[in-house]
């Protein structure tokens, strides 16, 4: 099953977030998750230890370039999932986990700086498909948005359409529950409520459909 790498070189770009939304809602779903947490701030892991990870949901820690792509391949079983959340840097672990990837989303914020830093995920992706002689999906979703769309959000999301690259829509909220999961652990469906809920979980499920169908070939 597939192997969905979450890569920007940007630090505070959302990489965690979608990674926990993303991992969540699937296993939510039935979908057995194996969480990859290659990050040296081990977001991944102090969510995990907040509370009883949710079912369906492992989650791995201290992943090294040594043994990431062992990992994944290891993991990568009939019927589930892996996600790995990588540093955010540009390096050799970041590349041999791109190098496994079936999809990968760059999240992003709806600046410039962000996407001028995102734009390097997005040549890394196409420097390991020349090296692979394959094609590697690859798709920004934009993150911590806001309810009214800014002129400089909705020119970035121009601009990346124009050069062929894949927008994940909805975006990310800026919502509460989101940062939420990191305090309190577990997911949308057991965390204490913050913020509209109902709207939080719409917003992950949406989201989280939409790189589903990417996995099907229905982007």
């Amino acid at each position: 099953m597939p192997t969905i790498v979450v890569a920007s070189p940007k630090g505070g770009a959302g990489k965690s977030t979608t990674a926990v939304l993303l991992g969540t809602e699937l296993a939510h779903e039935n979908v057995p998750v194996t969480l990859l947490d290659c990050d040296p701030n081990r977001s991944l892991t102090l969510w995990a230890d907040q509370a009883d990870v949710p079912r369906n949901i492992t989650v791995l820690s201290d992943i090294t370039e040594a043994d990431i792509v062992r990992t994944i391949k290891a993991h990568d079983a009939d019927g589930q999932v892996v996600i790995v959340d990588l540093e955010g840097v540009a390096s050799r672990l970041v590349s041999r986990a791109i190098s496994q990837a079936d999809l990968v989303l760059t999240p992003m914020r709806a600046t410039t700086l962000d996407a001028t830093i995102g734009a390097r995920a997005i040549q890394l992706i196409a420097e390991e498909e020349e090296a692979l002689d394959r094609r590697i999906p690859h798709a920004v979703v934009f993150t911590m948005t806001k309810a009214i769309v800014s002129k400089q959000h909705k020119g970035i999301e121009i601009s990346l359409r124009q050069q062929g690259v894949d927008v994940i829509d909805p975006p990310l909220m800026e919502r509460a529950a989101f940062s939420g999961l990191f305090a309190f652990g577990g997911d949308l469906h057991s965390m204490p409520p913050m913020g509209n809920m109902d709207s939080a979980r719409d917003n992950a499920r949406a989201f989280a459909m939409q790189v589903y169908k990417r996995l099907a070939g229905e982007g």
